[in-house]
């Protein structure tokens, strides 16, 4: 499954990417960087991403 890294915009491959959990979704990443960016301020990049459904649910 592709999805969106809510930091830089970039396709991922949720399968190999890193990846957070934040009030109950999971958020995939390019990179060390994107995701250490995101863990430090989660709510600048989740109202973004939520605006645009670039989300997966966590199962």
């Amino acid at each position: 499954m592709i999805a969106k890294d809510p930091v830089c915009d970039m396709s991922v491959n949720t399968d190999a990417a890193l990846h957070s959990t934040y009030q109950g979704q999971t958020y995939y990443f390019c990179s060390p960087l994107c995701k250490n960016l995101f863990e430090r301020e989660p709510e600048k990049y989740v109202a973004a991403t939520s605006e645009q459904g670039n989300t997966s649910s966590e199962k």
